[in-house]
């Protein structure tokens, strides 16, 4: 490529909105990160409340098994509050992001065949494209992770510029 690329983004909350919550990720209890340790908690929970409905017939010996169920339910809200608040800082993060985005007079993407800079406002992020170490693009959007990390929808910019972007990062992006 020679010289420089200049893609301007055209913020739309909704479209960035759509890829950071899609499924259930913006979800406290049924997120990638919440939905085992919440289903875990609803089970023991569940063997915790028959335990208390039979604990008339359990013998002294048996009656330790409560306490350890009671431990182990504890335990798992424990684990499930911890994983609901990382998802809750994660959203408040996103969300304080996409405000940003709102609010941005410019939001523009300029690289070449060494280097990648976003432009937020006249705040600039540089890096090389060396210091990328994982890109991924789908029909939707264009993932790079490294020193940053980028999220860009492909409804933000034209159908050239998303594929300009593909072509370069997937030649310039080595795993």
């Amino acid at each position: 490529m020679n010289g420089e690329k200049v893609i301007k983004l055209h913020v739309n909350r909704k479209d960035f909105e759509e890829i950071y919550f899609s499924g259930n990720q913006g979800s406290l209890f049924f997120s990638q990160t919440t939905k085992g340790k919440t289903v875990t908690t609803i089970v023991v929970g569940l063997i915790l409340l028959i335990l208390f409905f039979f604990k008339d017939d359990l013998s002294k010996e048996k009656f330790g098994i409560l306490y350890f169920v009671s431990f182990l339910f504890l335990l798992c809200t424990v684990y499930l509050s911890l994983s609901i608040n990382k998802v809750s800082r994660w959203k408040k993060e996103v969300n304080r992001y996409l405000k940003s985005l709102e609010d941005s007079e410019m939001y523009e993407i300029r690289f070449n065949d060494e280097i990648f800079n976003v432009n937020l406002n006249h705040q600039e992020e540089l890096s090389k494209w060396e210091d990328f170490k994982y890109f991924d693009a789908n029909d939707e959007f264009i993932s790079l992770e490294g020193k940053f990390n980028y999220m860009f929808p492909k409804k933000s910019m034209s159908k050239a510029d998303y594929d300009t972007l593909k072509q370069i990062a997937k030649r310039n992006i080595k795993p």
